[in-house]
Protein backbone atom coordinates (compact mmCIF):
# COMPACT_ATOMS: atom_id res chain seq x y z
CA UNK A 1 0.00 0.00 0.00
CA UNK A 2 1.57 3.26 -0.31
CA UNK A 3 4.01 1.74 2.40
CA UNK A 4 6.75 3.65 3.78
CA UNK A 5 7.69 5.01 0.74
CA UNK A 6 11.48 5.25 -0.21
CA UNK A 7 14.42 5.91 2.35
CA UNK A 8 15.58 7.95 4.17
CA UNK A 9 18.16 10.34 4.49
CA UNK A 10 20.66 11.15 7.26
CA UNK A 11 19.09 14.32 8.98
CA UNK A 12 21.47 17.21 8.94
CA UNK A 13 21.41 19.32 11.88
CA UNK A 14 22.36 23.19 12.65
CA UNK A 15 24.30 24.00 15.73
CA UNK A 16 22.16 27.56 15.71
CA UNK A 17 19.10 25.44 15.16
CA UNK A 18 19.73 22.31 17.54
CA UNK A 19 19.78 24.80 20.37
CA UNK A 20 16.13 25.59 20.46
CA UNK A 21 13.78 23.43 21.96
CA UNK A 22 11.30 21.14 19.77
CA UNK A 23 7.87 22.93 19.79
CA UNK A 24 5.39 21.31 21.20
CA UNK A 25 2.73 22.68 19.11
CA UNK A 26 3.92 22.10 15.95
CA UNK A 27 3.23 18.52 14.43
CA UNK A 28 5.22 17.48 11.19
CA UNK A 29 6.13 13.79 10.15
CA UNK A 30 9.30 13.54 12.00
CA UNK A 31 11.00 11.51 9.34
CA UNK A 32 9.72 13.82 6.23
CA UNK A 33 7.85 13.78 3.10
CA UNK A 34 8.29 12.97 -0.64
CA UNK A 35 8.72 15.74 -2.91
CA UNK A 36 5.57 15.14 -4.96
CA UNK A 37 3.23 14.87 -1.62
CA UNK A 38 1.13 16.93 0.00
CA UNK A 39 3.01 18.67 3.57
CA UNK A 40 0.58 20.29 5.94
CA UNK A 41 2.17 20.57 9.48
CA UNK A 42 -0.82 20.72 12.04
CA UNK A 43 -0.08 23.97 14.60
CA UNK A 44 -2.05 22.85 17.90
CA UNK A 45 -3.48 25.06 20.87
CA UNK A 46 -4.62 22.55 23.89
CA UNK A 47 -7.87 23.02 25.24
CA UNK A 48 -8.75 20.31 27.08
CA UNK A 49 -6.44 17.05 28.45
CA UNK A 50 -3.64 16.78 30.14
CA UNK A 51 -2.01 19.70 28.54
CA UNK A 52 -4.77 22.15 28.98
CA UNK A 53 -2.50 24.36 30.53
CA UNK A 54 -0.40 24.94 27.83
CA UNK A 55 -1.30 27.82 24.86
CA UNK A 56 -0.07 29.02 21.80
CA UNK A 57 -1.77 30.98 19.04
CA UNK A 58 0.81 31.02 15.85
CA UNK A 59 2.36 34.07 14.49
CA UNK A 60 0.00 35.38 11.19
CA UNK A 61 3.11 34.01 9.09
CA UNK A 62 4.52 30.56 9.47
CA UNK A 63 8.07 29.86 7.54
CA UNK A 64 9.40 26.88 6.36
CA UNK A 65 13.83 26.84 6.62
CA UNK A 66 16.54 24.89 5.40
CA UNK A 67 18.21 23.45 8.10
CA UNK A 68 22.03 23.67 6.52
CA UNK A 69 21.62 27.86 6.81
CA UNK A 70 18.11 28.52 8.47
CA UNK A 71 17.45 30.69 5.10
CA UNK A 72 13.53 31.09 4.57
CA UNK A 73 12.55 28.83 1.74
CA UNK A 74 8.41 29.17 2.19
CA UNK A 75 6.30 31.29 4.08
CA UNK A 76 2.53 31.24 4.26
CA UNK A 77 -0.32 31.90 6.63
CA UNK A 78 -1.69 29.01 8.86
CA UNK A 79 -5.21 28.29 7.96
CA UNK A 80 -7.65 28.29 11.01
CA UNK A 81 -9.32 24.80 11.49
CA UNK A 82 -12.87 24.43 11.38
CA UNK A 83 -13.52 28.16 12.23
CA UNK A 84 -11.20 27.87 15.75
CA UNK A 85 -13.34 24.84 17.17
CA UNK A 86 -11.84 22.08 19.35
CA UNK A 87 -11.24 19.03 17.99
CA UNK A 88 -13.13 16.49 20.11
CA UNK A 89 -10.93 13.96 19.93
CA UNK A 90 -7.55 15.48 20.73
CA UNK A 91 -9.15 18.52 22.90
CA UNK A 92 -7.00 20.67 20.68
CA UNK A 93 -7.87 24.07 18.85
CA UNK A 94 -5.38 23.96 15.38
CA UNK A 95 -4.16 25.69 12.45
CA UNK A 96 -2.47 24.27 8.90
CA UNK A 97 0.47 24.98 7.59
CA UNK A 98 0.55 23.83 4.01
CA UNK A 99 4.13 23.76 2.52
CA UNK A 100 3.06 21.41 -0.79
CA UNK A 101 5.10 23.97 -3.08
CA UNK A 102 8.18 22.93 -1.65
CA UNK A 103 9.25 19.79 -3.43
CA UNK A 104 13.08 20.26 -3.51
CA UNK A 105 15.50 17.85 -2.10
CA UNK A 106 17.02 18.74 1.45
CA UNK A 107 16.45 19.08 4.70
CA UNK A 108 13.84 21.41 6.48
CA UNK A 109 11.96 22.43 9.45
CA UNK A 110 8.88 24.51 9.98
CA UNK A 111 9.48 28.06 12.68
CA UNK A 112 7.11 30.55 13.79
CA UNK A 113 9.49 32.94 14.31
CA UNK A 114 7.85 35.76 16.82
CA UNK A 115 7.00 32.65 19.25
CA UNK A 116 10.63 30.96 18.34
CA UNK A 117 8.58 27.52 18.28
CA UNK A 118 10.12 25.52 15.54
CA UNK A 119 9.45 21.90 14.78
CA UNK A 120 12.47 19.34 14.68
CA UNK A 121 14.36 18.74 11.30
CA UNK A 122 13.03 16.64 8.46
CA UNK A 123 14.01 15.47 5.05
CA UNK A 124 11.87 16.38 1.65
CA UNK A 125 12.62 13.63 -1.47
CA UNK A 126 12.63 10.60 -2.75
CA UNK A 127 12.93 6.97 -0.35
CA UNK A 128 12.40 9.36 2.46
CA UNK A 129 10.79 6.02 4.52
CA UNK A 130 13.16 3.20 3.38
CA UNK A 131 15.14 2.89 6.65
CA UNK A 132 11.98 3.72 9.02
CA UNK A 133 10.28 0.37 6.87
CA UNK A 134 13.52 -1.59 7.41
CA UNK A 135 13.16 -0.69 11.67
CA UNK A 136 9.68 -1.72 11.07
CA UNK A 137 10.32 -5.00 9.52
CA UNK A 138 12.89 -5.86 11.54
CA UNK A 139 10.73 -6.12 14.88
CA UNK A 140 10.10 -9.38 13.45
CA UNK A 141 13.68 -10.29 14.26
CA UNK A 142 14.01 -9.32 17.44
CA UNK A 143 10.91 -11.08 18.29
CA UNK A 144 12.13 -14.22 16.87
CA UNK A 145 11.57 -17.08 19.64
CA UNK A 146 14.31 -19.99 19.92
CA UNK A 147 16.80 -17.71 17.58
CA UNK A 148 19.83 -16.04 19.21
CA UNK A 149 20.14 -12.29 18.62
CA UNK A 150 23.74 -11.75 17.55
CA UNK A 151 26.16 -9.41 16.05
CA UNK A 152 26.32 -7.75 13.45
CA UNK A 153 22.21 -8.02 13.52
CA UNK A 154 21.61 -7.39 16.41
CA UNK A 155 22.96 -4.04 16.26
CA UNK A 156 23.04 -3.42 20.08
CA UNK A 157 20.08 -6.06 21.54
CA UNK A 158 22.08 -9.09 22.00
CA UNK A 159 20.59 -11.91 23.55
CA UNK A 160 21.61 -15.63 23.75
CA UNK A 161 19.20 -18.19 22.05
CA UNK A 162 16.36 -18.64 23.68
CA UNK A 163 13.49 -20.95 25.24
CA UNK A 164 15.15 -24.28 24.34
CA UNK A 165 12.51 -25.88 26.18
CA UNK A 166 10.34 -25.45 23.34
CA UNK A 167 11.98 -28.61 21.34
CA UNK A 168 9.84 -30.64 24.40
CA UNK A 169 6.29 -29.08 24.63
CA UNK A 170 4.08 -30.63 27.39
CA UNK A 171 0.53 -31.54 26.94
CA UNK A 172 -1.47 -28.81 28.94
CA UNK A 173 -3.77 -31.28 30.45
CA UNK A 174 -1.50 -34.19 30.33
CA UNK A 175 1.72 -32.78 31.46
CA UNK A 176 3.05 -35.98 33.07
CA UNK A 177 3.32 -37.71 29.48
CA UNK A 178 6.79 -37.48 28.07
CA UNK A 179 5.41 -39.80 25.11
CA UNK A 180 3.11 -36.34 23.90
CA UNK A 181 6.31 -34.48 24.09
CA UNK A 182 6.37 -32.19 21.07
CA UNK A 183 9.15 -30.22 19.07
CA UNK A 184 7.00 -26.67 18.76
CA UNK A 185 9.78 -24.27 18.09
CA UNK A 186 10.46 -21.56 16.49
CA UNK A 187 8.03 -18.67 15.22
CA UNK A 188 7.69 -14.81 16.76
CA UNK A 189 6.48 -13.98 20.43
CA UNK A 190 3.13 -13.02 20.20
CA UNK A 191 3.77 -9.25 21.22
CA UNK A 192 4.19 -8.05 24.80
CA UNK A 193 4.13 -11.61 25.88
CA UNK A 194 6.69 -14.56 25.22
CA UNK A 195 3.41 -17.20 24.47
CA UNK A 196 3.03 -18.02 21.21
CA UNK A 197 -0.68 -17.97 19.22
CA UNK A 198 -1.91 -19.86 15.99
CA UNK A 199 -5.36 -17.65 15.55
CA UNK A 200 -3.31 -14.63 16.48
CA UNK A 201 -1.46 -14.66 12.86
CA UNK A 202 -4.26 -14.67 11.09
CA UNK A 203 -4.39 -10.72 10.05
CA UNK A 204 -0.30 -10.80 10.44
CA UNK A 205 0.71 -13.11 7.78
CA UNK A 206 -2.07 -12.30 5.01
CA UNK A 207 -1.68 -8.60 5.64
CA UNK A 208 2.43 -9.11 5.25
CA UNK A 209 1.76 -11.24 2.19
CA UNK A 210 -0.82 -8.89 0.68
CA UNK A 211 1.68 -5.78 1.08
CA UNK A 212 4.89 -7.82 -0.40
CA UNK A 213 2.28 -8.92 -3.12
CA UNK A 214 1.22 -5.23 -3.78
CA UNK A 215 4.68 -3.88 -3.97
CA UNK A 216 7.31 -6.37 -3.83
CA UNK A 217 10.06 -3.87 -4.75
CA UNK A 218 9.45 -2.24 -1.73
CA UNK A 219 10.76 -4.94 0.71
CA UNK A 220 14.98 -5.74 -0.57
CA UNK A 221 16.92 -8.24 0.85
CA UNK A 222 18.89 -6.25 2.73
CA UNK A 223 17.28 -5.97 6.09
CA UNK A 224 20.33 -7.29 7.82
CA UNK A 225 19.40 -10.31 9.59
CA UNK A 226 21.01 -13.84 9.22
CA UNK A 227 19.02 -14.59 6.25
CA UNK A 228 19.72 -11.39 3.79
CA UNK A 229 21.28 -11.75 1.03
CA UNK A 230 20.06 -15.39 0.22
CA UNK A 231 17.64 -13.78 -2.56
CA UNK A 232 14.47 -13.95 -0.58
CA UNK A 233 13.32 -10.44 0.41
CA UNK A 234 13.81 -10.27 4.03
CA UNK A 235 10.10 -9.70 4.69
CA UNK A 236 9.31 -13.21 3.13
CA UNK A 237 12.22 -15.16 5.57
CA UNK A 238 10.32 -13.26 8.91
CA UNK A 239 7.09 -14.71 7.16
CA UNK A 240 8.58 -18.61 6.66
CA UNK A 241 10.37 -18.12 10.37
CA UNK A 242 6.58 -18.09 11.15
CA UNK A 243 4.86 -20.57 8.80
CA UNK A 244 7.84 -22.91 9.67
CA UNK A 245 6.48 -22.92 13.24
CA UNK A 246 2.46 -23.30 12.10
CA UNK A 247 3.67 -26.65 10.30
CA UNK A 248 4.87 -27.53 14.02
CA UNK A 249 1.50 -26.65 15.07
CA UNK A 250 -0.80 -28.61 12.69
CA UNK A 251 -0.85 -32.70 12.72
CA UNK A 252 -1.19 -34.71 10.04
CA UNK A 253 -5.14 -35.08 9.89
CA UNK A 254 -5.03 -31.36 9.41
CA UNK A 255 -5.67 -30.60 13.23
CA UNK A 256 -3.69 -27.71 14.66
CA UNK A 257 -3.10 -26.78 18.32
CA UNK A 258 -4.18 -23.16 19.02
CA UNK A 259 -1.35 -22.28 21.43
CA UNK A 260 1.48 -22.68 23.62
CA UNK A 261 3.23 -21.38 26.41
CA UNK A 262 3.33 -20.74 29.71
CA UNK A 263 0.86 -21.80 32.81
CA UNK A 264 1.03 -19.14 34.79
CA UNK A 265 2.33 -15.05 34.95
CA UNK A 266 5.39 -16.94 37.32
CA UNK A 267 6.79 -18.89 34.87
CA UNK A 268 9.02 -17.54 31.83
CA UNK A 269 8.50 -13.45 32.38
CA UNK A 270 12.48 -12.99 32.93
CA UNK A 271 14.58 -10.34 31.00
CA UNK A 272 16.09 -10.86 28.79
CA UNK A 273 14.12 -13.77 26.60
CA UNK A 274 17.54 -16.18 27.04
CA UNK A 275 16.71 -16.07 30.48
CA UNK A 276 13.88 -18.06 30.79
CA UNK A 277 14.12 -22.01 31.58
CA UNK A 278 10.35 -23.26 32.52
CA UNK A 279 8.54 -25.73 31.03
CA UNK A 280 6.33 -24.65 28.24
CA UNK A 281 2.75 -26.09 27.17
CA UNK A 282 0.99 -26.39 24.06
CA UNK A 283 -2.87 -26.31 24.12
CA UNK A 284 -5.81 -28.33 22.45
CA UNK A 285 -6.27 -28.53 19.16
CA UNK A 286 -9.17 -26.73 17.37
CA UNK A 287 -10.68 -25.73 14.44
CA UNK A 288 -10.23 -21.89 14.55
CA UNK A 289 -6.73 -23.50 14.34
CA UNK A 290 -7.12 -25.14 11.20
CA UNK A 291 -8.80 -22.17 9.48
CA UNK A 292 -5.98 -19.71 10.23
CA UNK A 293 -3.50 -22.26 8.70
CA UNK A 294 -5.86 -23.19 5.93
CA UNK A 295 -6.01 -19.37 4.37
CA UNK A 296 -2.52 -18.35 5.83
CA UNK A 297 -0.66 -21.07 4.00
CA UNK A 298 -2.96 -21.01 0.75
CA UNK A 299 -1.96 -17.18 0.49
CA UNK A 300 1.61 -18.34 1.46
CA UNK A 301 2.06 -20.79 -1.23
CA UNK A 302 0.85 -18.34 -4.04
CA UNK A 303 3.64 -15.91 -2.89
CA UNK A 304 6.67 -18.39 -2.61
CA UNK A 305 5.65 -20.43 -5.86
CA UNK A 306 6.87 -17.25 -7.54
CA UNK A 307 10.10 -17.56 -6.13
CA UNK A 308 12.79 -19.30 -7.55
CA UNK A 309 13.96 -22.05 -5.33
CA UNK A 310 10.90 -22.09 -3.53
CA UNK A 311 8.27 -24.12 -5.15
CA UNK A 312 8.75 -26.92 -3.39
CA UNK A 313 8.11 -25.08 -0.51
CA UNK A 314 5.22 -23.74 -2.35
CA UNK A 315 3.86 -27.47 -2.65
CA UNK A 316 4.33 -28.20 0.63
CA UNK A 317 2.28 -25.06 1.76
CA UNK A 318 -0.77 -25.73 -0.38
CA UNK A 319 -0.82 -29.35 1.17
CA UNK A 320 -1.04 -28.15 4.46
CA UNK A 321 -3.71 -25.98 3.42
CA UNK A 322 -5.82 -28.28 1.62
CA UNK A 323 -5.40 -31.19 4.26
CA UNK A 324 -6.64 -27.93 7.21
CA UNK A 325 -9.34 -27.11 4.88
CA UNK A 326 -10.72 -30.46 4.41
CA UNK A 327 -10.50 -31.34 8.45
CA UNK A 328 -12.69 -28.36 9.47
CA UNK A 329 -15.21 -29.17 6.54
CA UNK A 330 -17.43 -31.78 8.39
CA UNK A 331 -17.50 -29.68 11.77
CA UNK A 332 -19.04 -26.71 8.90
CA UNK A 333 -21.35 -28.71 7.42
CA UNK A 334 -22.57 -30.68 11.60
CA UNK A 335 -22.97 -27.47 12.98
CA UNK A 336 -19.94 -28.20 15.89
CA UNK A 337 -17.16 -25.53 15.42
CA UNK A 338 -15.17 -25.22 18.49
CA UNK A 339 -15.62 -22.07 19.99
CA UNK A 340 -14.34 -23.12 23.66
CA UNK A 341 -10.36 -24.71 22.81
CA UNK A 342 -8.40 -22.16 24.95
CA UNK A 343 -9.72 -22.41 28.53
CA UNK A 344 -6.82 -19.99 30.05
CA UNK A 345 -4.75 -22.73 31.42
CA UNK A 346 -1.83 -21.14 29.53
CA UNK A 347 -2.00 -17.86 29.91
CA UNK A 348 -2.58 -15.22 28.52
CA UNK A 349 -5.07 -14.45 25.48
CA UNK A 350 -7.98 -15.79 24.71
CA UNK A 351 -7.19 -17.42 21.34
CA UNK A 352 -10.79 -18.54 20.53
CA UNK A 353 -13.08 -17.72 17.56
CA UNK A 354 -16.55 -17.17 17.94
CA UNK A 355 -18.12 -19.93 15.40
CA UNK A 356 -19.18 -16.73 13.09
CA UNK A 357 -16.19 -15.65 13.08
CA UNK A 358 -14.61 -19.20 11.87
CA UNK A 359 -17.26 -19.59 8.93
CA UNK A 360 -16.16 -16.23 7.96
CA UNK A 361 -12.25 -16.57 7.97
CA UNK A 362 -12.60 -20.11 6.49
CA UNK A 363 -13.76 -17.55 3.50
CA UNK A 364 -9.95 -16.66 3.39
CA UNK A 365 -8.99 -20.04 2.65
CA UNK A 366 -11.70 -20.59 0.70
CA UNK A 367 -10.66 -17.80 -1.90
CA UNK A 368 -7.18 -18.52 -1.90
CA UNK A 369 -7.32 -22.23 -2.86
CA UNK A 370 -9.98 -21.48 -5.48
CA UNK A 371 -7.35 -19.26 -7.13
CA UNK A 372 -5.09 -21.58 -6.99
CA UNK A 373 -6.95 -25.11 -7.83
CA UNK A 374 -9.95 -23.80 -9.59
CA UNK A 375 -11.75 -26.95 -7.61
CA UNK A 376 -15.50 -26.02 -7.32
CA UNK A 377 -15.98 -27.11 -3.96
CA UNK A 378 -13.96 -23.62 -2.49
CA UNK A 379 -16.36 -22.01 -5.58
CA UNK A 380 -19.05 -23.61 -3.51
CA UNK A 381 -17.80 -22.45 -0.19
CA UNK A 382 -17.68 -19.30 -1.27
CA UNK A 383 -21.11 -19.12 -2.91
CA UNK A 384 -22.79 -20.53 0.17
CA UNK A 385 -21.18 -18.26 2.61
CA UNK A 386 -19.89 -14.95 1.67
CA UNK A 387 -23.25 -13.04 2.03
CA UNK A 388 -23.17 -13.70 5.67
CA UNK A 389 -19.59 -11.90 5.63
CA UNK A 390 -19.59 -8.32 7.80
CA UNK A 391 -18.47 -6.50 4.69
CA UNK A 392 -21.33 -7.90 3.21
CA UNK A 393 -24.33 -8.51 5.23
CA UNK A 394 -23.80 -4.89 6.82
CA UNK A 395 -22.10 -2.94 4.26
CA UNK A 396 -19.10 -2.33 6.68
CA UNK A 397 -15.53 -2.24 4.42
CA UNK A 398 -13.60 -1.06 7.78
CA UNK A 399 -10.07 -2.25 9.39
CA UNK A 400 -11.34 -5.13 11.39
CA UNK A 401 -11.05 -7.45 8.94
CA UNK A 402 -9.04 -6.55 6.25
CA UNK A 403 -8.02 -10.15 5.29
CA UNK A 404 -11.62 -11.25 4.66
CA UNK A 405 -11.79 -8.34 2.28
CA UNK A 406 -9.06 -9.31 0.63
CA UNK A 407 -10.00 -12.38 0.07
CA UNK A 408 -13.49 -11.38 -1.00
CA UNK A 409 -11.70 -9.11 -4.09
CA UNK A 410 -9.64 -11.41 -4.76
CA UNK A 411 -12.95 -13.56 -5.48
CA UNK A 412 -14.21 -10.99 -7.83
CA UNK A 413 -11.42 -11.13 -9.88
CA UNK A 414 -11.52 -14.66 -10.66
CA UNK A 415 -12.77 -15.35 -13.83
CA UNK A 416 -14.13 -18.90 -12.82
CA UNK A 417 -16.23 -17.05 -9.87
CA UNK A 418 -20.18 -16.74 -9.27
CA UNK A 419 -20.85 -13.75 -11.39
CA UNK A 420 -23.57 -12.93 -9.53
CA UNK A 421 -21.57 -13.21 -5.72
CA UNK A 422 -18.51 -11.09 -7.75
CA UNK A 423 -21.27 -8.41 -8.47
CA UNK A 424 -22.12 -8.00 -5.01
CA UNK A 425 -18.71 -8.08 -3.37
CA UNK A 426 -18.02 -5.01 -5.68
CA UNK A 427 -21.23 -3.33 -5.58
CA UNK A 428 -21.07 -4.00 -1.82
CA UNK A 429 -17.90 -1.98 -1.21
CA UNK A 430 -18.75 0.90 -4.29
CA UNK A 431 -21.44 1.21 -1.91
CA UNK A 432 -19.56 2.20 0.87
CA UNK A 433 -16.54 4.14 -0.75
CA UNK A 434 -19.02 6.11 -2.82
CA UNK A 435 -21.35 6.28 0.28
CA UNK A 436 -18.45 6.91 3.14
CA UNK A 437 -21.00 6.41 5.86
CA UNK A 438 -18.81 7.07 8.76
CA UNK A 439 -16.09 8.80 6.92
CA UNK A 440 -12.92 7.62 6.88
CA UNK A 441 -13.19 6.61 2.76
CA UNK A 442 -10.87 9.38 1.55
CA UNK A 443 -9.53 12.36 3.24
CA UNK A 444 -11.65 13.99 5.60
CA UNK A 445 -11.14 17.25 7.22
CA UNK A 446 -12.81 16.79 10.41
CA UNK A 447 -9.74 15.75 11.53
CA UNK A 448 -7.45 18.41 12.83
CA UNK A 449 -4.58 15.84 12.40
CA UNK A 450 -5.55 15.11 9.19
CA UNK A 451 -6.08 10.98 10.11
CA UNK A 452 -10.03 10.82 10.59
CA UNK A 453 -11.08 7.51 11.94
CA UNK A 454 -14.27 7.34 13.80
CA UNK A 455 -14.24 7.80 17.60
CA UNK A 456 -15.55 4.21 17.88
CA UNK A 457 -11.64 3.13 16.96
CA UNK A 458 -9.82 5.08 19.45
CA UNK A 459 -10.15 1.65 21.98
CA UNK A 460 -7.31 -0.38 23.10
CA UNK A 461 -5.02 -1.16 20.42
CA UNK A 462 -6.26 1.86 18.42
CA UNK A 463 -3.25 1.86 16.34
CA UNK A 464 -4.24 -1.68 14.52
CA UNK A 465 -7.62 -0.18 13.50
CA UNK A 466 -5.93 3.24 12.24
CA UNK A 467 -3.35 1.57 9.88
CA UNK A 468 -6.11 -0.39 9.07
CA UNK A 469 -8.28 2.59 7.76
CA UNK A 470 -5.93 3.29 5.37
CA UNK A 471 -5.77 -0.02 3.84
CA UNK A 472 -9.46 -0.30 3.15
CA UNK A 473 -8.93 2.89 1.08
CA UNK A 474 -6.22 1.12 -0.84
CA UNK A 475 -8.23 -1.59 -1.43
CA UNK A 476 -10.66 0.73 -3.05
CA UNK A 477 -7.97 2.02 -5.05
CA UNK A 478 -6.89 -1.47 -6.10
CA UNK A 479 -10.48 -2.36 -7.14
CA UNK A 480 -11.28 1.02 -8.87
CA UNK A 481 -15.35 1.00 -7.25
CA UNK A 482 -14.57 4.75 -7.09
CA UNK A 483 -12.28 5.88 -9.48
CA UNK A 484 -12.75 9.26 -9.48
CA UNK A 485 -11.95 9.45 -5.67
CA UNK A 486 -8.88 7.33 -6.05
CA UNK A 487 -6.76 10.71 -5.13
CA UNK A 488 -8.14 11.12 -1.80
CA UNK A 489 -8.03 7.43 -1.07
CA UNK A 490 -4.33 7.95 -1.79
CA UNK A 491 -4.27 11.13 0.33
CA UNK A 492 -5.78 9.22 2.93
CA UNK A 493 -2.97 7.16 3.17
CA UNK A 494 -0.35 9.32 3.01
CA UNK A 495 -1.41 11.46 5.85
CA UNK A 496 -2.31 8.17 8.51
CA UNK A 497 1.51 7.31 7.64
CA UNK A 498 2.49 10.95 8.84
CA UNK A 499 0.29 10.13 11.96
CA UNK A 500 2.38 7.27 13.09
CA UNK A 501 5.18 9.66 12.20
CA UNK A 502 4.48 12.15 14.34
CA UNK A 503 1.32 14.52 13.03
CA UNK A 504 -0.66 13.14 15.86
CA UNK A 505 -1.87 15.11 19.08
CA UNK A 506 0.99 13.24 21.20
CA UNK A 507 3.60 14.87 18.74
CA UNK A 508 5.03 11.33 19.11
CA UNK A 509 6.11 8.67 16.40
CA UNK A 510 4.16 5.67 17.44
CA UNK A 511 7.18 3.68 16.39
CA UNK A 512 9.74 2.68 19.54
CA UNK A 513 13.07 4.14 19.30
CA UNK A 514 13.26 5.67 16.46
CA UNK A 515 15.95 8.25 17.64
CA UNK A 516 18.60 6.95 15.50
CA UNK A 517 16.61 7.13 12.51
CA UNK A 518 15.37 11.01 12.26
CA UNK A 519 12.60 11.29 14.95
CA UNK A 520 12.42 13.70 17.56
CA UNK A 521 10.55 12.24 19.84
CA UNK A 522 9.60 8.43 20.03
CA UNK A 523 7.92 6.14 21.99
CA UNK A 524 10.26 5.12 24.87
CA UNK A 525 8.50 2.46 26.64
CA UNK A 526 6.36 -0.50 24.83
CA UNK A 527 4.92 -3.36 26.91
CA UNK A 528 6.73 -6.52 26.68
CA UNK A 529 8.24 -9.28 28.62
CA UNK A 530 12.04 -8.63 27.45
CA UNK A 531 11.93 -4.77 27.92
CA UNK A 532 9.96 -4.53 31.35
CA UNK A 533 10.12 -2.03 33.60
CA UNK A 534 13.28 -1.60 35.70
CA UNK A 535 14.98 -3.83 33.20
CA UNK A 536 17.95 -2.47 31.31
CA UNK A 537 15.77 -2.31 28.31
CA UNK A 538 12.88 -0.62 29.47
CA UNK A 539 13.08 3.07 28.52
CA UNK A 540 14.78 4.75 24.92
CA UNK A 541 16.06 7.84 26.99
CA UNK A 542 16.32 6.62 30.81
CA UNK A 543 17.50 2.90 30.76
CA UNK A 544 21.24 2.07 29.47
CA UNK A 545 19.93 0.18 26.38
CA UNK A 546 16.04 0.87 25.71
CA UNK A 547 13.45 -1.15 23.72
CA UNK A 548 14.78 -2.25 20.04
CA UNK A 549 13.37 0.38 17.78
CA UNK A 550 10.39 -0.54 15.59
CA UNK A 551 7.81 -1.34 17.59
CA UNK A 552 4.38 0.11 16.81
CA UNK A 553 2.76 1.07 20.48
CA UNK A 554 -0.90 0.42 20.72
CA UNK A 555 -2.16 3.81 20.74
CA UNK A 556 -4.75 5.92 22.42
CA UNK A 557 -7.24 4.34 24.36
CA UNK A 558 -10.44 6.69 25.05
CA UNK A 559 -11.57 4.75 27.43
CA UNK A 560 -7.71 4.52 29.46
CA UNK A 561 -8.00 5.27 33.04
CA UNK A 562 -4.36 5.33 35.05
CA UNK A 563 -5.17 2.77 37.93
CA UNK A 564 -4.95 3.79 41.68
Amino acid sequence: MQFYKYFLCTLCVSLTVSAQEISNFIHIDQFGYQSDAPKVAVLSNPQIGYNASESYSPSSTIELRKASDNSVVFEASPEIWNNGDTHNQSGDQGWWFDFSEVTAVGNYYVFDSENNERSGEFYIGPGVYNEVMTAAGRMFYYNRCNAPKEEPFAQGWSDGDNFSQDTQTRYIFDQGNASLEKDLSGGWFDAGDYNKYVTFTNSTLHDLLSAFQENPQAFSDEWNIPESGNGIPDLLDEVKWELDWLFKMSNPDGSAHIKMGSRNFNENTLSPPSANFDTRFYGPTCTSASITIAGVFAHASIVFSELDGMEGYAQELLSKAIDSYNYVIPFVNSNSLETACDDGSIVSGDADRAAAAQIEELLIAAAYLYDITGDSIYNNYMVANALQSEPIQNSFWGPYKIAVQDALLLYATNPNGNQNLQNTIITSLTNAAVGNFNGFLGFNEDDLYRSFIPSFSYHWGSNNPKAGYATVNKQCIDANVFAANNQAFNQYIDEDIHYFHGVNPQGLVYLSNMYDFGADRSINEIYHSWFFDGTDYDNALTSPIGPAPGFVSGGPNATFTVPS
